[in-house]
């Protein structure tokens, strides 16, 4: 008979979590360091121990955050791929990491503002840098004409902020798995973008959604 693995979470990975949690429920400025120990289950003196201000819990957030998601969008960035094909694939990933860890995720999506200068400063460099990544697509789209001649700054700003809406209202209880909403959210992002709309229902590189199991089910 097999014995069942326990997964042991750190103290603090346990700190990081509650405290992304209840950043997320009540915001950075709503939420205290006495709050963050007791639904930890330490004392606030031994949260010092891991984080020497509540700035910095925050700070690992937002890093853990994006260290985690850049490397395979830029991965897919760099892919000898249609940027359409790309681009369904990027915006995929980034819902899936979305839903990934929607607390942490929230965080680094409305939080962020709240961090210091010196730990802004850090954060909008990574930031920036995986936003990159879908700049890059959509130039390499426009240059070689199979996304509209669009402005490649604003065009990656909607389709990341349609993507990161995703964290206000996915619930994993409700009917939409992660996989559907990933695929529609990358849908909506590339047929938008696209130069030329297909005929038939489908696009270059994706699937028609005619008959698709998830119609209907979308939150209105």
């Amino acid at each position: 008979m097999l014995e069942s693995t326990r997964v042991t979470v750190s103290t603090r990975e346990q700190l990081l979590r509650s405290a992304a949690r209840l950043f997320r429920e009540q915001g950075f400025h709503g939420t205290s360091v006495a709050e963050i120990a007791s639904a930890a289950g330490i004392t606030k003196s031994s949260l010092y121990h891991h984080f020497a201000s509540k700035q910095a819990l925050l700070g690992e957030i937002l890093e853990d955050t994006v260290s985690r998601a850049t490397p395979a969008v830029e991965a897919i960035a760099a892919a000898d791929l249609p940027a359409a094909e790309r681009l369904r694939e990027a915006a995929r990933c980034h819902v899936v990491e979305l839903i990934h860890d929607q607390d942490k995720v929230a965080c680094f999506v409305e939080e962020g503002r709240y961090l210091a200068p010196e730990l802004r400063e850090v954060f909008v460099a990574k930031r920036d840098r995986y936003e990159q990544s879908f700049r890059r697509i959509l130039a390499d789209g426009v240059r070689s004409g199979e996304l509209r001649p669009v402005s490649v700054g604003l065009a990656s700003l909607a389709v990341l902020g349609m993507c990161n809406s995703v964290v206000h209202w996915y619930q994993s209880s409700g009917p939409l798995s992660v996989e559907t909403v990933a695929e529609e959210f990358a849908d909506l992002a590339v047929k938008s973008l696209l130069r030329e709309q297909p005929s038939g229902g489908a696009e270059p590189g994706g699937r028609s959604l005619v008959g698709s199991s998830a119609s209907g089910t979308v939150p209105a």
